[in-house]
């Protein structure tokens, strides 16, 4: 099967490419290059042995994404997480996300609702919970009013897929991520931030290696036990699985409804702090950083109940939070040593 995955050359999705590889799909990868690199082209060949097919383009241009579907007009599937993703940069400029999350979105699934039968995995996010009342996060928990622009970019992809789905062949699952970390065990892939990084862990990193002074830890007047947020932090790498099974539940029919929900994280929270001292734990190394305040746009925490995805999509997270930190600094080193 040929599936194309948008924004394969990012951080989930060239690691998604790469588990589709070793499971024998055909890959074609569009990317814009806005926040990648074409060398992890390379490298995704370096893990599988094969380099997969590959087309520069942005999607917010509508003719493009036409032709792109008229050359290749056997496409099965498509595994969707070109957008910008940042809750803070959101919040700074709503137009961007608005325009980059939402018109592309609807520009491939114009391609796909002319299809008789067509298959869509899309990247979507714990944010559309808001600040969940009850933890941990179940997928009927009440969706809140959007707490970013980001955060509601991924609500209204979501209603979009329904909606599609109602009037046409599609056939949708949404994974709601939570906090994915980490790299891939061969150090050839992994995070890559532009300029200064927005998410924890490679801001973590980036201090340890002497890129960074120190890291700002946004809020510890939070209500939990040690006043900072807390979150779900998932491997990389068993995020990228869960896009497979995803996929082989709708090849192969096994979806129970046209479009499906699955929370993807480990169902463990883990705070700021928490972090810091696991990443110190097993890296040896000590981190500088200063408490902030409090990032607009974040919720207190969240984490996931991860049954459903382990019962009905048979999927389960294997790797930990220490495996994940490490890796996560075995890419660091790898990458600054690199340039």
């Amino acid at each position: 099967m040929r599936i194309l995955v948008t924004g394969g050359l990012g951080f989930i999705g060239s690691h998604t490419v790469v588990e589709l590889q070793n499971e024998g799909f055909d890959v074609v990868v569009i990317d814009n290059l806005s926040n990648s690199s074409i060398e992890v082209l390379q490298r995704i060949e370096n893990i599988t042995g094969k380099k997969p097919e590959f087309e520069n383009i942005d999607l917010r241009d509508k003719k493009s994404v036409q032709d792109f579907f008229k050359k290749y007009n056997d496409i099965n599937g498509v595994i969707h997480f070109a957008a910008s993703k940042a809750v803070g940069e959101s919040v700074e400029n709503p137009l961007l996300y608005y325009e980059n999350n939402i018109n592309a979105l609807v520009y491939l699934l114009q391609e796909l609702q002319n299809m008789s039968d067509s298959y869509f995995i899309f990247s979507s996010s714990c944010t559309v919970y808001g600040q969940a009342e009850v933890m941990p996060i179940t997928e009927i928990a009440p969706i809140q009013s959007a707490m970013s622009p980001y955060g509601n970019t991924k609500q209204i992809g979501e209603e979009i897929i329904f909606d599609v789905a109602k009037v046409s062949g599609l056939k949708a699952v949404l994974l709601r991520y939570f906090n994915p970390i980490g790299a891939h065990s061969s150090v050839e892939i992994g995070e890559l931030p532009l300029g200064v990084p927005q998410n924890l862990v490679p801001f973590i990193t980036q201090t340890a290696i002497g890129l960074r002074e120190e890291l700002s830890v946004f809020g510890n007047d939070y209500p939990t036990p040690d006043g900072t947020a807390i979150r779900d932090y998932i491997h990389v790498v068993d995020l990228a699985e869960a896009h497979v099974v995803a996929l082989r539940r709708l090849v192969e029919k096994k979806n129970v409804e046209n479009v499906e929900i699955f929370n993807i994280g480990t169902g463990k929270g883990s705070s700021v702090l928490e972090v810091i001292t696991a990443f110190e734990k097993v890296t040896s190394r000590k981190l500088s950083y200063k408490i902030v305040g409090r990032r607009e746009g974040d919720v207190v925490e969240a984490y996931a109940d991860t049954k459903k995805a382990n019962t009905v999509l048979g999927w389960k997270a294997k790797l930990s939070l220490e495996e994940a930190l490490e890796s996560a600094w075995n890419w660091e080193q790898r990458i600054r040593n690199s340039i």
